[in-house]
This record gives C-alpha cells, structure tokens and sequence, in this order.
C-alpha cells in the first residue's frame, strides 16, 4: 500500500483520470452558483447544470479536486467537528463525472483499478455496497471486477442518490475499508461496527428522472457522479489509526496546541482534545471561506463563518488562551495547503485581517457572555429571556450558548428565544425573498425552445440593430403562443440578438422588436437569460400589430442607453483597479450593479474609506480615463487569462473559454459584459458616495459621461448660490464659512455668558420665595440648558433646600422638569430621582437616576399643573423627611 502525503494522492488522482480522457477542472469557489446551497457541499455541485441539463456539458468526462464546506442548513456537520472521526466542516471531494459519456462498467472498473493496483490497496479489504434494486452493479462488482459475493451488500435509501423531489437520480454504490476487529464487530457495512468499515468513494449511477407522482423514468443520456473524500483517503494510505494524525491536519493541531499552551493526547481524549481539534478544523474553514469571499455577518454563509470563528475562540478560551488564537490557525493553514490552493498564499492579508478583527470583536463580549451563562446554568436551565438577553445585550451567540449548556447538562428554552427573534427573522426572510424567493420560471418550456433552435447568438458586440432576426417562440403567462396581438405582455425569443441579458451585475437592453416594415411594434422592457449563458428572452408589450411566431423582425436597442451602460460598465473595472491601487491588493470585488444612469461597487474593505483616499481614487480613475487608452475585449482560454494575471469578477460563471477585458494599460479582468472601444468614451467619472453594507464588506456608488457632468453642474449652482447669499465668490465660500462659524460660536459663548448672569438673578428672586427650604414654580419657555442652569443657580442661592422648576417649551410641544436638591439633604438621603422621577411620569416621560440633580419631562404639556402640585409635595415630603 502507498504512502502517500495529500499533495501526491490530489495530484494522483487527478493524473489518473486525465490519462482515461477525463479533463481536469480546476475547483469552484466555496461559494456556488446553485442557489438552493449555501456552500459547495459536494464535487458535484460546479456541474449540476450539466447533470439537469440547464447547460450543456462542455465536455463528456471530467474530474476534479474539489474544495467543499458543510455547516449549516441541511448540510451540517459542526456539532460532530472534533468528537468523531468522520465529519469536518471542510474536506476536499475527489471525484470524477460523465456527463451522458461512460456508466457502471467504467465507472466500477476505474474505482478498483485506481485502488488495486495503482494506491495499492489490499482487495480483501474492500467491502462495496449497492442498492436493493441494483442487480447490474451487483454483477459488474462480482462479475467483471472480481470481488467475492460476501463482501457485496446490499442496502435501501442509503444507496440511492436524488438531487431533489423530482429530477435527476439513480443507485448508488460505496466502497467501505476494513479498519480490523479493533474498530469493531464484523460484518460489513451493514451489520459491522460504524467505526470499523470506513466508506472512502460513493459512485453514483445518474440513470432516472423522478417524476411528480414518484415513478422513476430512464433517463435518454445516463451519467456519472463519484465522491471520495481526501481526507478518508489518506487515513487509509497513511496507515493511522484516526484521521486526526494525516499530514494535513498534524500541523494545524500543532498550531492550537502552540497558541494555547496546550498539549495534545490523540483521539479520543478528552475535552481538551476535541477542543484542539476543533481549533484545527475551523481554522482551515475559516481560511478558505474569506479567501473564497466570505465575510462575517448575521446572515446566511457569513453568519455560518461568524460561528465557525466564534466557536473556535471560545475553544481557545476555554483551554485559557487569552491572547489572539487565529492569526495562528491561518498561518498554519496556509502553510499546509497553499501549494495545492496558491489562492491562499495571495490573499493571506485580506484572510488574517477579517479574522482577527472578528476575534478581537467577540473576545470583547465572551467573557461577559461566560460569567453570566455560567451564573445561569449554576441555577438550572436555560430560560428564553436569558438566552435572548445574552444574545441581544451582551452579543453572546445562542448556538454557543446552547452548546455551554449541554456541556452542562441543562437546557435552552429556545422557542421562548425565538419569539423574541421573530423581528429579526422576520427581516431575515424578507431578505431573503428579495434575493431570489420569486416563483419558479417554466424551466421545463425553456429547455424545450434551447433544445429545438439551439443558443441565442449575441450579436450585440458588433451591432445595435439586427435587421434579420426570428422569432422563435412567444411565451406569455408560462404558455407557448403562436401569436400576440396589442397590449399583451410578452417574452420574446430570438434567433440572434442585440440585445444583452442582465448578467454580471450588468442590467439587461431595452429597445424595440419590429415586423412587418414596422406595422408591428413590441417594445422590450428588459433582457434576461432564461437558461444562464445560452438562451436570452426579451420581456416586453405589443405596442402595435400582432407579432406571429417565425416572424422576420428587426431587434434594435436603445443605443442611447447602452452607451451610458458601456461607460459605466468599463469604469467600474477602472475604479477596481484605482481601489486596489489605493487601498491594497486585498480590495476584492463582492458585488456590482451596472446602470445608465449610475454604477454601483461592493468591495471587501476591513475599515472606512477616509476622504483623502476617495479623492486620491476619483483621481487616479480620471487620470486613466483621461489617457485614453485603448480598450481590447477578446475571447480566450481560461488558462491564458490566467497566466497573464486576468482578475475574476465576483458571481460570474467562467468556461474553458473565457471574455478578458483589457481597460487601459493596468486593469486586465474577465468579463462577458459590453465596454467602450478606448477610456475616453467614459469621460469624467465621480464618486457619489461610500459607506459601510456589512461587516468587512464596502459600497461605493458613481456617475461617468453626462450623469458626472450634471453632478459637477449641480454642484456648482448651489456653490454659486451659497457664494451669493454670503456675498462673496465661490472661492471665497469656505473661509467666509468659517469666519461666521467663528462669529456664532462667540456669539454663543457671549448668549450663555448673559444667561448665567439672568439665571442667578431670576435664582436670587426665586430664593427669596422659597418655603420652607423648598421652590417649586413653573416658569414657561425654558429649554435644555437654560432650565438646568436656573435651578442650580436658584439651589446655590438657597444653600440647603430642595428646587423643582417645571417649564412648557415655547411650542407648547413639550413639558420639563428639573430638580435640584442641596448637598446637605443629598447626605441625608433625599433624591432628585426620587422627587422628579414621578412628576416625570405625569408628564409622559421619565430622568435620570442622580440624587443632587436629574432633568426630564414628556409630551403631556396639558398635565403640568396636576404635575406641579405632585412636584410641590413631593419636595415638601423629601424635606420634612
């Protein structure tokens, strides 16, 4: 048997498909397409399309190295990380597919001969298993590859594979290891011990589509979709005993055990063990989740890093590290595996930034969050108020406290912490919903129309108007229509087109289809892609005459509007470049829109952009606009754009053959959208505005061409009527600003100076009324500081005693309070609180808590009498006490 470190066995498995006609892919992002998964949970998920058949495959075979997390949703394993030897939230999925290519002969003969013979695994060890209903698998195993009958068995729902209610499926079949008769019972691994037959690669035979009712048809073109976890894998070549020990994961527990003082037993151990483990683990995940794009937040895949990162701090903690623990996880993770995901090594900084910031963020509130759970769970469960106050007040995760509590053996009454969530969920579904909870489009009637005419062709790279299009298909309501006369709401499909789909944040051509020499006019609202990347579909009204299917139509954009939408598109690649430039190569783009009439940029960013560092963007983006510099948009392999150092836009979708865009002599990036032919064309460009959209995560929003020329002419009206209602020239605007400020601000000093003066002489009179040592009057008008400043004034002048000053404000909008009570009856134990606070309430409001003096009041200006009465005895009482 080999013994093979994780590079080798990647670079092994990979090698020996390539050489049976496989083509490598590169893996996907952690982040998918698919938006029915948060993460990518499996190797399968980059090519779902081509398994659904939404997209054709662009090749028959493939395999890949794929990069996979599963925490949260359905797909979950966080609660097992560290106590058992099976589950990580981040493991790599060998695997190799056929898309309607080779099935169960190949794809069986391929599995035992990579064991067998090139790792060289010992066949009597090997159990597999297929489904109840597979007897073909079953003779391929005994029959073509030669495994003894009793070590194939047979099993239900856990040998069969579906991708949903209804869709793609088929049987399944999984080869187990024997670890030996120290991990358990015998008997394969259907009756054996769990911890004994450890499955290492799950072949799945793509054979049906599931109907609605539940029958299974054969599906035309059969494919193939295997897993095998690296992980596992290597625990098989390395020859240890628990997965804890392959090369991988050895150094990042290496890592935890330096950073927290701690030394590790082995598996199992005890709990400082399966807390070291789970350091090991989560910090790897965390490392490629911001490397891939994921940022902390409440939401979604970021709330899911924020509990991976919280939970890994709070491990650390718990072993006594207070010092920064994940700094030291990264460094550890990228050593480890930044050869095979080199993505590491370039984002180091932007990875290390992000995490830390996030453990300094939540160590502030732990030990809080510690101390009050502990005191908690010392007198029994967990109740929905406390779990809710220390998640809202003192930001202590539920999920943690869930976790401390079962540690302790108590529970969490989280339906009552949940019904005092229902706000923020609430909004938490809204957003949801705004991000892709609409109904389903009639995918079914759009796969038909692509699979009759083929792909839309683009032609609006090279033209504004097709002057010789079809008319292929109108659909209206999810029907298929012949025909659609004036008024009806259509979707329109072509045969070739100007008109660009909304992709890559860029929104989609507005314009006109016409037939007939013009009699019939459907005006487009908007442009999308129906089926992603291949088939377009013009949304739009018949204006005019009846459009008929087969129609000859002329398709014309507004030529207007996609002009301003190039300058804007080709200038958020100039403002990524100048963002990079300025704040460092960590900016990466999160987001983007692109509009006629402005451009929006999301950014990861781990602190405010300052003014100094927009102007010095503004600037340096105007200064390459201004150049002129050609613009070159072409076709060509990924591989090339990548080895010339071509930047991937955040959320598009890339093939082997990909669009780069060359803005200038600086920004080189792939993108499918349409630009101008030379910087020029954009003309000016000016930031609106920039601001925080979550945590680590920046928007900037700008204008180019016309829309900067109207800001810049609207800026310089008001400065004109600013200069003109100052009486001086609009240079001149900010110093007669300040000078004026200056002016107020003295004016201001010398109004409080009168004020002071006026209250200790309204004070004086005041004392003079006063009975026995108290003043309770109502002097209306009296505001803020100037109520305050009186019943000081009037105190001091009394020297021991007790003044309530009760006032309506000049609007008659509020009513005031303010009590003033000497230092003398303070040591004696009378309250300023005590006496206003329920004069206050009269009022319909409240104050403060301090015992010489507290200022408050409410709307209720109509209760201010029976307020004043109230005030009068209780200062009265106070006194008398």
């Amino acid at each position: 048997m080999s013994t093979l470190t994780a590079d080798e066995l990647r670079s092994t498995f990979l090698e020996f498909f390539v050489a049976r006609g496989h083509t490598l892919v590169p893996s996907a992002s952690l982040i998918p397409h698919d938006k029915t998964v948060l993460f990518t949970v499996a190797g399968m998920v980059p090519f779902k399309p081509y398994f659904t058949g939404e997209e054709p495959a662009p090749y028959p075979r493939a395999t890949s190295a794929q990069k996979c997390v599963r925490a949260g949703g359905k797909h979950n394993d966080l609660d097992d990380i560290g106590r058992t030897n099976r589950h990580f939230t981040f493991f790599e999925m060998l695997g190799n597919f056929s898309f309607g290519d080779y099935f169960k002969t190949e794809a069986i003969a391929f599995a035992w001969e990579l064991y067998t013979e090139v790792l060289g695994l010992d066949p009597e060890r090997l159990w597999v298993t297929v489904h109840e209903s597979d007897d073909e698998a079953e003779a391929i195993w005994r029959d073509t590859v030669g495994v003894s009958q009793e070590r194939i068995q047979r099993l239900g729902d856990d040998n069969f594979w579906r991708m949903g209610d209804t869709g793609p499926c088929g049987p399944s079949s999984e080869i187990f290891w024997d670890l030996g008769p120290a991990f358990g019972a015998e008997g394969g691994p259907k009756d054996g011990g769990e911890d004994r037959y450890v499955e290492i690669w799950n072949l799945v035979f793509v054979q049906f589509d599931a109907q609605p009712d539940g029958t299974l048809v054969p599906l035309a073109k059969r494919s193939i979709d295997t897993g095998a976890g690296l992980e596992r894998n290597l625990s098989v070549l390395q020859g240890v005993d628990s997965i804890w020990d392959i090369d991988v994961f050895r150094p990042l527990i290496a890592a935890a055990e330096e950073a927290t003082g701690v030394t590790y037993q082995g598996f199992p151990g005890g709990e400082s063990d399966i807390s070291l483990r789970i350091l090991a683990e989560h910090g790897r995940t965390m490392t490629f989740l911001v490397s891939d794009g994921v940022v902390p937040s409440n939401v979604e895949r970021g709330y899911v890093l924020r509990r991976i990162i919280r939970r890994a701090v709070r491990h650390a903690y718990r072993l006594g590290a207070r010092d920064l623990v994940t700094p030291a996880l990264v460094d550890a993770t990228i050593a480890a595996m930044g050869g095979a995901y080199p993505e590491l090594e370039k984002h180091r900084e932007l990875v290390t930034n992000v995490i830390r910031r996030e453990e300094e963020r939540f160590l502030a509130t732990l030990q809080r969050g510690e101390d009050l759970l502990d005191e908690v769970l010392d007198a029994g469960d967990v109740t929905g108020e406390r779990a809710f106050f220390l998640h809202d007040t003192l930001g202590y995760p539920i999920d943690l406290t869930r976790e401390v509590a079962a540690e302790r053996g108590r529970s969490v009454d989280v339906d009552g912490f949940r019904a005092q969530m229902d706000e923020q969920r609430a909004r938490a579904r809204d957003a949801h919903k705004a991000d892709g909870g609409a109904a389903a489009a009639p995918v079914e009637l759009y796969r038909e129309i692509l699979d009759d005419h083929g792909p839309t062709e683009f032609t609006g790279r090279q033209e504004y108007v097709t002057e010789d299009a079809k008319v292929l298909a109108i659909v209206a309501a999810g029907e298929r229509l012949g025909r659609a006369g004036a008024g009806e709401e259509v979707d329109v499909f072509l045969d070739r087109t100007p008109f660009y789909a909304e992709s890559g944040g860029q929104v989609g051509d507005t314009g006109t289809v016409t037939a007939d020499q013009g009699d019939t006019v459907v005006r487009i609202l908007d442009t999308q892609y129906a089926i992603a990347g291949v088939l377009s579909v013009h949304r739009g009204r018949v204006e005019q005459g009846e459009l008929v299917e087969s129609d000859e139509v002329v398709a014309a954009i507004d030529a207007v509007r996609r002009d301003a939408i190039r300058r804007n598109h080709t200038a958020t690649h100039i403002l990524h470049w100048a963002l990079r430039e300025v704040l460092g190569p960590h900016v990466k783009q999160a987001g983007s829109f692109v509009g006629p009439d402005r451009l929006r940029f999301d950014f990861s960013h781990f602190e405010a952009v300052t003014q100094d560092e927009l102007d010095q963007i503004e600037a340096l983006a105007n200064r390459e606009i201004i150049s002129d510099a050609k613009v070159r948009h072409y076709e060509t392999s990924k591989s090339h754009a990548e080895s010339i150092g071509a930047i991937a836009f955040f959320g598009d979708k890339y093939g082997d053959v990909v669009r780069v865009l060359e803005a200038g002599e600086h920004s080189i990036e792939l993108c499918g959208g349409t630009h101008v032919h030379a910087l020029g064309f954009i003309g000016p460009i000016k930031i609106v505005s920039e601001g925080s959209i979550g945590a680590n995560l920046r928007r900037i929003e700008a204008v180019t061409g016309e829309g900067a020329l109207d800001r810049v002419h609207d800026e310089e009206v008001r400065l004109r009527t600013a200069a003109g209602l100052l009486n001086v020239g609009p240079t001149e605007v900010p110093e007669r600003i300040e000078r004026l400020l200056a002016q107020v601000k003295s004016l201001g000093e010398e109004l409080n100076g009168l004020r002071a003066k006026q209250a200790v002489a309204d004070a004086g009179t005041l004392a003079a009324e006063a009975v026995d040592g108290v003043i309770v009057v109502r002097k209306d008008g009296l505001v803020g500081d100037d109520l305050r400043r009186i019943a000081l004034a009037a105190r001091d002048a009394l020297g021991s005693g007790v003044v309530a000053i009760l006032s309506a404000s000049p609007d008659r909008a509020k009513a005031a309070i303010a009590v003033a009570v000497s230092k003398d009856l303070v040591e004696r134990g009378v309250s300023a609180a005590q006496i206003g606070g329920p004069v206050a309430k009269v009022l319909g409001g409240g104050t403060g808590k301090n015992q010489d003096f507290v200022q408050g009041g409410g709307p209720n200006v109509a209760g201010l009498d029976d307020a004043l009465a109230l005030a009068r005895e209780q200062a009265r009482a106070a006194v008398g006490s």
